[in-house]
């Protein structure tokens, strides 16, 4: 008799479905325990937080930036008035479309596909919860950077560089400061029209890079250049307006895939 209950007892556990199995015993029933509820580890969290993270990956515009602008803005911002043609940097000539009126003209159809690659990059660091710097040395533009930094909870610089703010920043704020996980150069020259001084310190740091790069600029450290005016005040707003909707988005999306998570993961508890 002892033997049968022992080999009920062993099919009730073999059926983890199975959640009350009576037991005959001197007239008295017995029932198995309920099975515990799986543990979640840190190891279940990090490869669930890397799938949240790998989602915009799948697809090649997930954001959807190429539909927060089109070539006639460009063109009705101005974007694709260079300088004079003796002022023309080598490095520039692949994204000129030609010169009119000794005046060189960029090419808009480039400037659309390198400002979309430049928008989708911004989109995933700010997606991945990176740290966005954005850089200016012109004067007149200044307050219109800051504003823009501040309406996405970004961060801004448009005063001198003093230099070591990257390479030497360990030193200079203390150990454990993070650096930026991208800067962007709204313009890549400071105020007696040299390459500015950031941009050779994000290439030492290994900090990816965008940068509007006028005719007269050199595009090589930067890592998604684009070929744009600027000079004109309409085209910087349209910068401005851009990288802060869609960084904008892209966090809002962030938001959205967590709060989605949480509620999953709620339903399936």
């Amino acid at each position: 008799m002892a033997a049968g209950m022992l080999t009920k007892a062993i099919s009730g556990l073999r059926c983890p479905r199975l959640t009350a199995a009576a037991l005959s015993c001197s007239g008295q029933a017995y029932s198995t325990a309920a099975l515990p509820k799986a543990v979640v580890t840190p190891g279940d969290i990090t490869a669930d937080q890397d799938k949240l993270l790998n989602v915009p990956l799948s697809q090649p515009d997930f954001f959807r930036v190429s539909e927060l602008f089109s070539l006639k803005d460009l063109f009705d911002a101005r974007v694709h008035l260079g300088h004079k043609k003796g002022c023309r940097h080598r490095l520039m000539e692949p994204y000129l479309f030609g010169s009119r009126l000794d005046i060189d003209i960029i090419d808009l159809e480039q400037t659309v596909d390198h400002l979309q690659q430049a928008l989708n990059f911004t989109a995933h660091v700010a997606f991945r919860g990176g740290i966005i710097l954005f850089v200016s040395r012109r004067r007149q533009f200044s307050h219109l950077v800051e504003r823009t930094a501040r309406e996405c909870g970004e961060y801004a610089h448009t005063r001198y560089w003093q230099g070591g703010l990257l390479t030497n920043a360990t030193i200079q704020y203390g150990p454990g400061v993070r650096l930026p996980d991208l800067v962007v150069f709204l313009s890549t020259l400071n105020n007696v029209f040299q390459p500015h001084t950031a941009i050779r310190d994000a290439a030492k740091m290994n900090i990816p890079t965008v940068g509007v790069v006028d005719t007269n600029c050199n595009p090589s450290l930067i890592t998604y250049p684009v070929p744009a005016n600027d000079d004109t005040p309409a085209a910087m707003e349209l910068y401005c307006r851009l990288f802060k909707v869609t960084i904008n988005r892209a966090k809002d999306k962030r938001k959205q895939l967590d709060l989605l998570k949480g509620l999953g993961s709620t339903t399936s508890d």
